[in-house]
């Protein structure tokens, strides 16, 4: 007896119904973020942590080296040994990285009850959150998440995009920064400024950053502004003294 052919629209429903993670991105700064666990995985949790400006307190009977540095140069604060359910209160995120799966569901439990989000790591049924796997170029987030089936092929589609957005995407977005607060200020038909916003992403620019072709990129500006644009005009949209 053949297998039962399923329609692909029928097959893309059900998929799109089956995801539930919403993407979005938080500001944690100057937030307080407890992580429970104090091994690599919480070690690796605590300096991305940091990186977004959170104010991270763990909690561990053990810490491994670096932690414990974070700890000493006061980066970091410890809570305790042992985790208590009061460890929670006022925080705005919370981080269950141990090795136990019993005293991880406690955490996710705890949390919730005050309303805190959660994240158990490996254990995607205790979590109000799973955290993608993410690459920046200044301003360039990009995140990419198999709403956590599969950590593994995350982490090949971001070394391939690493590969195709270079450092010079860095500088490419501090210049469309710059040129985008000054063509907003002149007085166009809205569609004449998408079209103009398109072509300069559509354009070689990144490429010539990334070989210090000033003069090309120059080039490319006076075409697309209408105006001619000089090697200064390019450093200074750059922001490059």
């Amino acid at each position: 007896m053949g297998l039962k052919r399923v329609p692909w629209d029928r097959f893309v429903l059900r998929m799109e119904t089956q995801m539930h993670y919403y993407p979005i991105f938080l500001d944690i700064e100057q937030r307080k973020v407890v992580v429970v666990g104090g091994g690599s995985v919480a070690e690796r949790k605590v300096r991305n942590l940091l990186e977004y400006g959170a104010e991270v307190s763990v909690i561990a009977q053990k810490l491994t080296s670096s932690l414990r540095q974070l700890v000493e140069k006061g980066t970091v604060s410890v809570l305790g040994r042992k985790f208590k359910a009061s460890h929670l209160d006022g925080a705005f995120l919370a981080v269950a990285a141990t090795t136990d799966a019993l005293l991880n569901r406690k955490v996710a439990e705890e949390a919730r009850k005050r309303g805190v989000l959660v994240n158990a790591v490996d254990q995607p049924e205790e979590c109000d959150f799973i955290v993608p796997s993410i690459f920046r170029r200044g301003d360039l987030l990009i995140a990419i998440s198999t709403s956590g089936k599969s950590p593994a092929l995350s982490k090949k589609i971001r070394v391939g995009l690493e590969k195709e957005f270079g450092q010079e995407y860095e500088s490419f977005l501090v210049l469309m920064g710059s040129l985008r607060k000054e063509i907003l200020k002149q007085q166009m038909p809205q569609d004449k400024r998408r079209r103009m916003f398109q072509r300069l992403v559509d354009s070689e620019i990144p490429e010539k950053i990334k070989k210090g072709d000033w003069k090309g990129i120059s080039a490319i500006l006076t075409g697309i502004l209408g105006r001619q644009i000089s090697k200064a005009d390019v450093l200074n949209y750059l922001e490059i003294g």
